[in-house]
Order: structure tokens, then sequence, then C-alpha cells
């Protein structure tokens, strides 16, 4: 069949649909025109031809099936009229929007909370920060040098020359010992996590240590490669020796340089600690970097895989400082794991899309990722700011921490706002979505204040001062 003429981005579209065609011209002279127009609307109400989809010119599409133009041009005019395709002078023949309504529309399960006005839950950078136009300039430049070989399967650890830029950057600002060859691109931390559990659950491992409070996010992807859970407690300088040292696990998963969610940093002589239980018991501290690049009032807390790189595993990713949407994390292992892992990345999904690393790999290489954390950074104190501000305002004697860090706080509000269920009732029907501490692990509370985990980095100032006061006002409501 000739295409000439057509959008080529639509060619396999309509090649599929055209042989539907082929029985109604072999219909008699008589009825060779009906059958036609019958064979065209019934490929695009099955959704064969796509709205959208760029039809062949008249001549063409009688070349291509042996038939008059006149027949083709009549066929084009009846559906035209029907809704089922449209027509643009001197731009060709489509398939028309009434195509969609036989198609079911696919449902969009994103994470959201239906009928917020303010979500202050944690978690979420501010995608409106997404250097768009830096970002499609570099993709540009990348597509327009890219070797044609790097569009292949790619090494599944991840393109050379991203780990290069990655392992460059992670030394410079986390002050991890990285060697590129020992580094994993992944499809963010959650993926990670997954393919340590894997390695581990492969070498017999069955449980692994977490911390409580900490991410809600880190037991079920352990848990969805075998691995049960021991809810480990912190003190003041990080997780707990005792019970780490009773619970019999050789693996844990921690968040040294800002604990999530309380915001701690582990104390100097913790981390030289957990780094002496690791090694007694021939175990694996799995260290969640999740948003390391974030300081504002202190010095910049280093990796703890710095100090011993041969029993920490490092994870992270670009979800806080790009866009989670981009999938793109990174996993640093100790020797020893590498040629496991690697091989379950490959199983799992054969490597991250090439164009995708090495975009980000010259994202890094010409300082645009520098620059994008410059800016974030300098947003996020100003949010930060707003909101402790904002709360001393209207939540006299409220208590914050975790705030020199991060993209949360930690807000334990009077007790006067109790009882936290009834609190959080109300909020949410003033429109205000929040995360309370009690979420995030086991340990309960003698008190009836109300604890909160607080995410500010999606909120504009603006937005975050109505936030709060719709709270004040959701909270006098119920005193």
């Amino acid at each position: 069949m000739t295409t000439s003429g057509t959008n080529s981005a639509d060619e396999p579209s309509w090649s599929t649909a055209w042989e539907l065609l082929l029985p109604a011209v072999a219909a008699s002279a008589r009825h060779r025109g009906r059958a036609l127009q019958s064979a065209l609307r019934e490929a695009v109400r099955s959704g064969r031809l796509a709205a959208g989809t760029r039809l062949p010119s008249s001549r063409e599409l009688a070349a291509d099936l042996h038939v008059s133009r006149g027949l083709v041009t009549e066929a084009y005019e009846q559906l035209t009229a029907e809704g089922y395709l449209r027509s643009d002078r001197g731009a060709g023949t489509w398939v028309g929007d009434a195509a969609r309504a036989g198609v079911r529309s696919a449902r969009d399960l994103a994470p959201r909370t239906p009928g917020a006005e303010v979500d202050f839950r944690p978690g979420t950078p501010d995608l409106a920060l997404f250097p768009r136009a830096a970002w499609a300039a570099t993709l540009k430049s990348v597509l327009a040098r890219l070797p044609h070989h790097t569009l292949g399967y790619p090494d599944p650890r991840g393109l050379p020359e991203l780990r290069t830029a990655l392992a460059s950057l992670l030394t410079r600002r986390r002050g991890v010992v990285a060697d590129p060859e020992c580094l994993v691109v992944c499809s963010g931390v959650a993926q990670a996590m997954t393919l340590l559990g894997f390695v581990l659950h492969g070498q017999g491992q069955r449980t692994i240590g977490v911390e409580d409070p900490g991410s809600p996010e880190h037991g079920p992807l352990f848990a969805a490669a075998g691995l049960g859970m021991t809810d480990l407690p912190l003190d003041d300088e990080g997780m707990a020796l005792e019970p780490l040292q009773r619970s019999g696990v050789r693996a844990v998963v921690t968040t040294p340089a800002h604990q999530f969610p309380t915001g701690i940093a582990y104390a100097a002589q913790r981390r030289t600690e957990l780094l002496e239980w690791a090694r007694s018991v021939d175990g694996l501290i799995v260290e969640d970097d999740y948003d390391g690049d974030f300081r504002y009032d202190r010095a910049p807390v280093g990796a703890l895989q710095g100090l011993d790189p041969e029993r920490v595993a490092y994870s992270g990713s670009v979800s806080k400082s790009l866009a989670p949407g981009l999938r793109l994390g990174w996993l640093l292992v100790p020797e020893r794991l590498v040629d496991e892992v690697v091989e379950r990345k490959r199983t799992m999904d054969l490597g991250n899309p090439s164009l995708d690393q090495a975009l980000l790999a010259d994202f890094i290489d010409r300082g645009g990722y520098d620059r994008q954390l410059r800016r974030c950074q300098r947003a996020y104190r100003e949010r930060r700011d707003t909101l402790v501000r904002a709360l001393a305002e209207h939540f006299p004697g409220t208590e914050v921490s975790g705030i020199a860090a991060g993209l949360h706080i930690i807000a334990r509000l009077p007790e006067r706002y109790g009882p936290e269920a009834q609190f959080l009732e109300r909020a949410a029907r003033a429109g205000v979505a929040l995360r309370p501490l009690t979420d995030h692990g086991t340990a309960r509370f003698a008190d009836t204040a109300v604890r909160l985990v607080i995410g500010y980095a999606q909120l504009a100032p603006s937005e975050i001062l109505r936030g709060v006061r719709m709270l004040a006002e959701a909270g006098a409501a119920g005193r």
C-alpha cells in the first residue's frame, strides 16, 4: 500500500485498519460504494482507526484498492457528514473525535486526595518548578548527537555516561564513595529497595528491620520481595541500638541524614555504632537518602555510606529535586552484591530508557542539576519559613521540629486542639488534607496532642497561609 503524503507517525494505525477494507472492494460494483463506507465506519467504531489518524488521500486509497477515486471521495464525504471523519482543506482527511465515543476511557489512578483544597501531605515537590525549558533544550541537544547504538538495549546497570556523572555528583554533594561500576540506575528508590529485597531473600534472609516511625512505603516494597518487617524504635540519636541487637535481623533500612518522618539527623556516635553492628553480624545497612540535597540551617550531613561502602547500600533519586514522574534513581551497592543486583535488574526490565538516562547525564554534566537544586532550595526555605510563622500565629504554643532540612516538618499542636481523630475529621471537612505522625509507625502517645507531618514543598506561600487559616477555623469550630 502506498502511504506517500500521509503522516508516518499514523501509518501503523492506518495500515492495520486498511485490511478491513479489502472485503468491501470484492463486493459487486453495485454495492461496492456502500460496502466501502460500512467497512470504514466499522474500522472507526472498533478503534482500529483511532481518533486523530490521518487517512490517505482519495487518489492514493483508490489506487491501493483498485477502485475509482469517486467511490472513495463519496465514502469520505458521507463519513465526514456523519462525524466519523473530518476534512481540513489542504491538510487531508482525519478520523474525527466521534471515534472516541465507542472507546472506553482509561482511568487515572495516580494518588490524589479527592476534594482537598489544600494538601499538606508530605512527599511531593513543587512540580511547577520542573525546569521545562532547560530540560527541552537538553533533550534537543542529546537527540542531535546521540549515537544510534545507544538506542539499543542498554547495560542494565545504566548508561556509562550517567553512572559516571552520578558518581561524580554524589561524591561531591553527598560524600559517598561512588565507584561507577557499583552504581545501578533504577526506576526510583522504590525499585532500588525491591532489587535489594530480592537479593537479600535470595541469600536466605527473611526479615529486615525498618525505622519506627518511618516511611510507610518501605514495608510493602520489601514485602513484595518476600521479606517480613521488624519495627525498630528510635531515640534522640537515631535507631535505638538495644532493640536492634535483640531483633536478630541482619539488614536494616535507615534514613540517617534526615530521618523520615521525625527529621532528626543520626548522631555521629550512633552512625559509628550502627556500622559496628553491621560488621558484627555480617549485615547490611540500606540508606535511603530521599532528600539529602535539601539543607537550610545547618551544614550538609554526609551520607552514611561514605564511612563504610562495603556495609551500606545507598539509594536516592531525582523525585524530590526534579519530578517523581521521571522515575529515575540510583542504587550504590557493596561490590560483593553488584552481580546479583544487576542480574535482578536485567530480568526485571532490561534497564532504564536510554534516552532518559542520556538526558539526565547531560543535564548533570552541564550544571543544570546544580542550578535546579539551588532554585528549589530557595523556594522551599521560603515556604518552610512561611509555614512555621503561620503555625505560630494561628496555633500558639505549637512545637515544630525537623525544620533544618527536607520538605516537611513535624508539628505538635497544643492538647486543646485534640483529640487527633476529631481534628483530622474537621480538617478533612474543611478541605485540608493532612497526615498524622501516627500513620508512620506503631508508637502511640499518652497525651491528646495533635501531631502532624506537614509537607510544604508542593504549596506556594499563599496556599500555605490559606491552608493554615482553614485549619485554624476548623480547629476553633471544635473547641
